[in-house]
């Protein structure tokens, strides 16, 4: 059999091309912002994870442009070796100040941390235990950690305490979870997993990509608020969200930053964060640092929108974040809105199988804290003028 032949037979994403409603690649002629230019048409951005506004803010452009003068624009290594630079240790200094860890540790993404974490973290006779809508990297960091991985059912804390009952008292136990779950928007039950963790001497790890300057007064995330910041042992997160860079970082005890520095083949063996996403990032934490109304601002525009939702009739995943999640249902319903949205000048995420379960695709929408309330009206009269055009989602055989 040729290696290549599944290439070849891959046809799903040519039939939406040639039909159309390929939703995919749009390209940006401007930066992010609540309104952007794609391919020439202008639109209101209600698809990034741009959720503090930062990415276009020139506070932090012109410190990624400082860093990129003075340092170059790479850093030729990793860390391990000759790429750690003043403003990594920075960097580092500042996040686990701001999260109450002892220490920190950056990586080039955010994906790659959540491999370097868990692979380091979890070996062979331990335990990995995921909530079953984790992001796509945590599965893939359980893989290559080689750790025994379960998974329990969304949020069900019956069935986390059932799944961590089975796990022999001998071995070592990580229980990871998403702060807030990428596609729907909600929150994991820390309170609970935290109460489970004690009960089972289990270790938990919460992955806050989308709960950083999301959630919690001062923008500190999941942990802070639940106010259980004391009893999450490893808070991972990713500065391409609120901290409008690129990279991720994980905060932890000294002992746990210092094992993961020495052990985790994802830091070693990747060249660090170049200057410019270092500064970036640095200087986006210290403007959530020092304006935490952005926070409130970032629920009211939510909060705003959700309601306008509900009042044009639109169908929406209940959430309390930045993240609503508008229901499609099936695969031809969501390309054809998001593309009928796109015409009419509103970027949103078409989200289909295997992303979320068959027959609860959706449009992953999320917003800003910039965002104006003119801009939300135009966006919902946007929205209800095609969900009124629609056909009716498919019904499934009975």
């Amino acid at each position: 059999m040729d290696l290549f032949e599944k290439c070849y037979n891959y046809t799903t994403a040519k039939e939406a091309i040639a039909a159309g409603v390929y939703p995919y690649f749009h390209y940006l002629e401007t930066g992010q912002d609540t309104e952007v230019i794609m391919e020439g048409r202008p639109i209101i951005m209600i698809g990034s994870n741009n959720y503090q506004g930062l990415a276009s803010d020139p506070r932090v452009v012109e410190a990624a442009k400082e860093a990129l003068l003075k340092y170059g624009s790479g850093c030729s290594g990793s860390r391990f070796l000759n790429g750690t630079l003043k403003l990594h240790i920075d960097l580092e200094d500042k996040l686990a100040k701001f999260l109450n860890k002892e220490a920190a540790i950056t990586f080039s993404t955010g994906f790659q941390s959540n491999l370097g974490i868990i692979s380091a973290i979890a070996g062979r006779n331990d335990y990995i235990v995921c909530d079953k809508e984790n992001h796509a990297s945590i599965y893939d960091a359980c893989r290559l950690s080689y750790a025994k991985m379960v998974r329990y059912e969304h949020n069900d804390m019956r069935d986390l305490d059932k799944v961590l009952s089975e796990i022999p008292q001998n071995k070592g136990i990580l229980i990871v979870t998403d702060g807030v779950f990428s596609m729907g928007g909600d929150i994991c039950n820390l309170p609970e997993i935290v109460k489970l963790a004690e009960k089972y001497g289990a270790r938990v790890m919460v992955d806050d990509a989308h709960g950083l300057g999301v959630l919690g007064e001062r923008g500190r995330g999941t942990a802070e608020h639940f106010g259980l910041e004391d009893k999450v042992d490893i808070i991972m997160g990713t500065f391409s969200k609120s901290l409008a860079s690129l990279g991720g970082y994980m905060a932890a005890s000294e002992d746990v930053v210092h094992y993961v520095k020495h052990n985790s083949r994802p830091f070693i063996f990747s060249a660090s964060i170049p200057p410019s996403n270092a500064a970036a990032a640095l200087k986006a934490l210290e403007i959530i640092e020092q304006e935490p109304n952005r926070m409130k601002r970032l629920q009211h525009i939510a909060d705003y929108m959700r309601n306008g939702l509900r009042k044009a009739g639109i169908p929406i995943l209940e959430s309390e974040t930045p993240i609503i999640p508008i229901m499609t249902y099936d695969n031809d319903r969501t390309f054809l809105a998001t593309k009928m949205l796109f015409e009419a000048g509103v970027y949103v995420n078409p989200v289909i199988c295997p992303a979320v379960a068959p027959g609860q695709c959706l449009l992953r929408t999320s917003y800003t804290a910039t965002h104006t309330e003119e801009q939300m009206d135009r966006a919902i009269k946007a929205i209800e003028s095609v969900f009124k055009q629609l056909p009716p989602r498919e019904k499934k055989p009975t």
